[in-house]
């Protein structure tokens, strides 16, 4: 029996096909996961506001003001990212606890800063590089304990899928 171009063609197209839908499904799998929405995300809003910080720092202004404005834009531009896809919230009513998390952090992170340039005569952009990724999961740790925490439902509880 003689195989054509044709049917090898449609054999390799048919082929590919599967192949692209189940990347498709095994990431949408991985996006279920918390941690691994975190993660993206946490990187978008980390890039957002180091670059409004560095930006900032470049024009000459202050490091504590430069991270006092990036925690402001941050923190709104968080809310949104980190409230609607890492923990699927669309309860705005959350965003004073969201902001009582970052304003503790904005002081932790001004308080390493400070340690970091003035102590330690670190350069700027390399301290601000530095303590972002512990402030980072510092609020991630503190928006999942008392922002985002599941509240149980009367008929069933909420997975985080």
């Amino acid at each position: 029996m003689k195989t054509t171009m044709t049917e090898l063609d449609d054999r390799s197209e048919t082929t590919s096909q599967s192949f692209v839908s189940k990347g498709i499904e095994w990431i949408k799998k991985l996006w279920q996961i918390r941690l691994l929405r975190f993660l993206v995300v946490g990187a978008i809003n980390t890039l957002f506001s180091y670059l409004v910080y560095a930006i900032l720092v470049l024009l000459g202004i202050h490091y504590s003001i430069a991270t006092l404005v990036s925690t402001i834009l941050g923190v709104i531009f968080n809310f949104f990212t980190t409230g609607r896809i890492v923990f699927r919230s669309m309860d705005n009513k959350r965003f004073i606890m969201f902001a009582l998390v970052y304003t503790f952090t904005y002081f932790v992170n001004v308080l390493l800063l400070r340690w970091l340039v003035d102590g330690l005569n670190m350069d700027k952009l390399l301290a601000g590089a530095l303590v972002t990724l512990p402030v980072a999961l510092l609020s991630y740790l503190l928006n999942s304990m008392f922002t985002f925490k599941d509240k149980p439902s009367n008929s069933t509880i909420n997975s985080q899928g």
